[in-house]
């Protein structure tokens, strides 16, 4: 399908959803040109500068938000304490994070509903793992364990983390799923990720947790993957969340987004290169891997039925467990799959 068609589509398939909400009708009313046009809901939309937020940066750049009769504009934070301090005071109305901050912010008093996933749906799709240096004695979490249960690992080995985070959260997972005890790899607090990348570069590190744009660039630069969260369940999502007055006041504004964020998947995920650049550009992806990096597909927003495709509980509860495991919190917070909302006791 050439681009231009491809484009008509995914723009049919987001006004299908704009219609099915009723923000679209299938005549225009008469206008009494005595009055005002009405004016569109303007929605700030915040997320850190990563990958898992492209199909928003599409539709800026396509102009697909204005195609669904919405004023909406992507704002990036140079940190997720940032972002959430900006959900939390109502600087955005909606954003991308991931389930423990959304876990987090409702505990805090600023409650947030998830209206789906933007990646992770399938395992494939936002990889983080462990990366360790280039001649280090060991290339699977087994095997990091035992050496450092031999006696002759160096004083402050184990794999850099931050704590309550989705590189964390996914390092614990991976050593579950190969059958280590809890500590078996001691967890190094190391809240920068350039700093933690840089020091398992250098050496100094023994290992890092590590989103996919610093493992590709590790691989590329020889360092190795002892594990990723790509092959059986996904690990690990990244959600796009509406503050709890905002999507009750302005729900046509959500479902508007929600019908660009699906007519640019649709187009990022069959011409992934036409917007090579643009990830590039706006996600940092390093020089040395830029040509290169891969491109992820990106999940809908909503079913053909116009329903939001939520997290499912499968996704959010593990997340929760762990979270009152680690004594991060959610304790007395529950979720609800049907309509991505917590209830916090």
């Amino acid at each position: 399908m050439a681009r231009s068609g491809l484009r008509r589509f995914a723009l049919t398939c987001a006004l299908t959803v704009m219609m099915a909400a009723g923000m679209v009708g299938c005549s225009a009313p008469a206008v009494d040109p005595q009055e005002e046009a009405p004016t569109e809901t303007a929605v700030r939309i915040g997320t850190m500068p990563t990958e898992d937020i492209l199909p928003m940066w599409i539709a800026e750049q396509e102009g697909l938000f204005a195609e669904v009769g919405v004023d909406a504009e992507v704002v990036s934070f140079d940190s997720a304490q940032s972002l959430s301090a900006a959900i939390t005071a109502g600087e955005v109305d909606m954003a991308m994070t991931d389930i423990m901050r959304a876990v987090k912010l409702c505990e805090s008093g600023a409650p947030v509903v998830m209206e789906w996933v933007t990646l992770g749906d399938v395992a494939d799709q936002g990889r983080f793992g462990v990366l360790a240096p280039a001649d280090a004695p060991y290339s699977t979490l087994a095997e990091m364990a035992a050496y450092g249960a031999s006696g002759d690992a160096p004083e402050g080995f184990g794999v850099g983390v931050a704590g309550n985070t989705v590189p964390e959260y996914v390092f614990d997972k991976l050593c579950e799923e190969v059958g280590l005890e809890p500590g078996a790899i001691p967890a190094v607090e190391v809240a920068s990720l350039p700093e933690r990348y840089g020091l398992v570069a250098s050496g100094k590190l023994a290992g890092a947790a590590l989103p996919a744009s610093l493992l590709t660039l590790g691989e590329a630069n020889g360092m190795k993957l002892i594990a990723d969260d790509t092959q059986g369940g996904n690990l690990s999502q990244s959600v796009m969340v509406a503050r709890a007055a905002f999507a009750e006041e302005h729900p046509e504004a959500v479902k508007a987004v929600a019908g660009a964020w699906g007519a640019a998947a649709i187009l990022c995920n069959a011409t992934p290169e036409a917007y090579r650049t643009l990830l590039v550009e706006n996600a940092n992806i390093n020089e040395a891997v830029a040509d290169e990096y891969p491109i992820s597909t990106y999940p809908l927003a909503t079913t053909a039925d116009d329903e939001y495709l939520h997290p499912t509980d499968d996704m959010v509860a593990p997340v929760i467990a762990w979270m009152q495991e680690k004594g991060y919190g959610g304790e007395g917070v529950t979720y609800d799959a049907a309509t991505g909302a917590f209830t916090v006791s």
